[in-house]
């Protein structure tokens, strides 16, 4: 991962070192609301499109259909342009979001699909990935209805390598989180320099005893064993043991790397292998970012929207400052706290 030396002093950071604050906003957004992508080239993609059009209620107006051959991991701003088309004929007026049923594609030349899909394709971000981004006019924003308050039509990938994994996230994202459960936000500030720039803008340990969640700002590397992770963010080329811990339905979870929305890569660890575990939604660049922390979520920002009720598309693209290089994946309407 390049690192962006004096970081802060050269590029104004959209973070903050306060404590999670909340207070009563109503977000309502649904699958009425909710554009399903499918790519009709892939058996994998119509089978988990169709199981979550049932699972969520989603009408059948609001079933998009293209054709991508082949599922390359990248497509070219022609190629992307062509689809974005093909998406924007077919989408109903009242559409705020948009899930891309697939794994493969992921990312538009440096971008990541779900940002160009969202905000444009950034041709600007592509002549040195490690500069600094343009602003999403969605983060850390009040605004409950991104259509009509900000002109964005949210996006996110919810992956289709496996269809049983894919219809187990599925479910964690409709069955939410028991509020009577016990859970826990964990913050880790690890040993990885490079990519332990968030540490300094977590929330401090504590209680929010309405939402029965323990907030825990440690020092370690990982955590293993823990049965109640709503929240996970760490910052590893690789995070280990995974396949230890329970993570509860609704879970938000990623770490700081370069390449973790690189889904299919090999060099570092996938975004995917979140889900795997059982988190419901997590996020990952496709591209070299650098260590700039507003290329990521920001936990605390995160924390608070979806404690305020916001879906897992909401609270994360409300997290992330710069996300032009940014995948957002998993089940988007998951809502737990709402």
């Amino acid at each position: 991962m390049g690192v962006v030396i004096l970081l802060l002093g050269q590029a104004h950071c959209a973070c903050s070192a306060n404590p999670v604050r909340t207070k009563k906003v109503a977000y309502s957004l649904g699958p009425e609301s909710l554009a399903v992508v499918i790519n009709d080239a892939n058996p994998n993609s119509i089978e988990v499109a169709e199981y979550y059009r049932v699972a969520r209620h989603v009408p059948l107006q609001n079933m998009i259909h293209v054709r991508i051959e082949g599922s390359p991991h990248k497509l070219s701003a022609a190629a992307f342009n062509e689809l974005r088309k093909a998406i924007e004929l077919q989408l109903p007026d009242n559409i705020s979001a948009m899930v891309l049923v697939w794994t493969a594609p992921y990312a538009v030349e440096c971008n990541s699909i779900t940002s160009a899909l969202t905000l444009g394709y950034d041709a600007t971000q592509c002549e040195k990935s490690c500069s600094p981004g343009k602003l999403n006019p969605y983060f850390d924003s009040s605004s409950t209805d991104s259509l009509h308050e900000k002109g964005l039509r949210l996006s996110m990938l919810m992956p289709t390598e496996s269809v049983t994994l894919a219809k187990a996230l599925i479910d964690r994202g409709i069955a939410g989180k028991d509020i009577n459960t016990p859970s826990s936000a964990y913050l880790l500030s690890t040993s990885d320099a490079a990519r332990n720039v968030r540490a300094r803008f977590y929330p401090p340990s504590g209680i929010f005893p309405q939402k029965n969640l323990r907030l825990k700002s440690i020092r370690a590397d990982f955590i293993q064993g823990e049965a109640d992770v709503m929240f996970y963010s760490t910052g590893l080329k690789f995070v280990p043991s995974l396949d230890t811990l329970h993570f509860l339905p609704g879970a938000l979870a990623d770490h700081l790397t370069s390449f973790g929305g690189d889904l299919l890569g090999q060099d570092q660890m996938s975004s995917l292998r979140w889900l795997d575990a059982g988190a419901t939604a997590s996020f990952g660049t496709v591209s070299e970012p650098c260590n700039f922390p507003q290329k990521f979520p920001q936990p605390s920002i995160l924390l608070k929207h979806y404690l305020l009720g916001a879906s897992a598309i909401e609270a994360y693209w409300k997290s992330v400052a710069w996300p032009a290089q940014g995948l957002f994946i998993g089940e988007p309407l998951a809502a737990p706290y709402r």
